[in-house]
């Protein structure tokens, strides 16, 4: 695998590789929209970020949920979160951040169910 750059395209590992103080997700909360925050998630893409937003809109009290990427060739999706006051935002991301987690693992244990199944059928 070459890790010379092509042009202005990033290297394909800086996608995903955090390099010495980065952080992987930053928080800042919005000023002039009350109870509402943007996650900036570094070294991501669209495929985790649409995931976690569809995931916050299933939050009982989230009002809005949404992402971008800013720039097709900066691997980092922002996530605003705007919730109704009974939770923080931030008590909303990590909500779902610990769903989808749960959903993930249930997703592997039946996947791999399915797949003893299948074995079973063939021998």
């Amino acid at each position: 695998v070459s890790t010379q750059s092509t042009g202005n395209c990033p290297d394909t590992f800086d996608h995903f590789l955090l390099h010495g103080d980065e952080k992987k997700i930053t928080v800042t909360p919005d000023t002039k929209v009350p109870n509402a925050a943007s996650f900036t998630l570094n070294k991501e893409d669209h495929t985790l970020g649409n995931l976690i937003r569809e995931q916050l809109l299933h939050e009982p009290h989230v009002v809005f949920a949404g992402y971008k990427v800013p720039h097709p060739l900066v691997a980092e999706v922002v996530i605003r979160v705007q919730t109704d006051g009974e939770i923080s935002p931030q008590g909303a991301f990590s909500s779902a951040l610990t769903d989808l987690i749960s959903e993930v693992c249930l997703l592997e244990e039946r996947y791999k169910a399915a797949l003893r199944d299948k074995r079973d059928l063939n021998n």
